[in-house]
C-alpha cells in the first residue's frame, strides 16, 4: 500500500520517515519531490569490469548551474535531500515531465532498502541531449508499507553522500 501525500507528512512528523531537508511544498498526492544535487560522477573507462572498482571523475556545480548530458550520455547524480525509513520502503521514480523529455533518472535500481539512509544516487541516462539545472525537481520518492519481519539495511551504500559509484566488485568472488 502506498502512502498518500498527507500521510507522508504524518509519518515524517512521527519520525517514521526521514527527509532532510523537508519542505511540505514538495509533497504531492502520493510522493515527495526530490531535487538534483550539485555533484556528478562519470566513469573514465569505456568498458567497465564488474570485478574491479571503477575509475571515475567527480564534478561539482553550484545551485542553478546548467549541466549538459549528451544524447546517449550516462552519469550519476544525487538528490539534494537525504531520505530513509525503518518502517516504509522508499521507491524512486523520475518526475513524469522529466521522463517525457527522454531522461531516465533512476534507470533500474528504484527500490531503496528499509533502514537505508542517505542521498539517493540517480542513474541519469539521456535518450536525447538535455540540459539540467542543479536544484531542479527531478525525481520523486513514494513510500510503501511492508509486511512481515523487518531486517534493516546495513550494506555498503549505507550513509551515501553525493553520487556513489558502483561497488558491485565487492560482491564478486574470485
Amino acid at each position: 500500500m502506498i502512502l498518500t501525500g498527507p500521510e507522508i507528512i504524518v509519518q515524517k512528523r512521527r519520525g517514521r520517515i526521514w527527509i532532510d531537508p523537508f519542505d511540505s511544498e514538495m509533497v504531492t498526492t502520493n510522493s515527495y519531490d526530490l531535487t538534483l544535487g550539485g555533484q556528478f560522477l562519470t566513469y573514465r573507462d569505456e568498458v567497465l569490469d564488474v570485478r574491479k572498482k571503477p575509475k571515475y571523475n567527480m564534478s561539482e556545480f553550484s545551485q542553478g548551474t546548467t549541466v549538459h548530458i549528451p544524447k546517449g550520455g550516462f552519469m550519476l547524480g544525487h538528490s539534494s535531500e537525504k531520505i530513509g525509513s525503518d518502517h516504509h520502503v522508499p521507491l524512486i521514480h523520475a518526475r513524469s515531465g522529466v521522463a517525457r523529455l527522454g531522461l531516465f533518472v533512476h534507470v533500474t535500481a528504484d527500490l531503496i532498502d528499509i533502514g537505508s539512509y542517505g542521498n539517493i544516487t540517480f542513474q541519469l541516462f539521456a535518450a536525447r541531449a538535455i540540459d539540467l539545472c542543479v536544484g531542479m525537481r527531478i525525481a520523486q520518492v513514494s513510500f510503501w508499507m511492508s509486511e512481515g519481519e523487518k531486517e534493516l539495511y546495513d550494506g555498503k551504500y549505507q550513509g551515501s553522500q553525493g553520487p556513489v559509484a558502483s561497488m558491485i566488485s565487492q560482491d564478486i568472488k574470485s
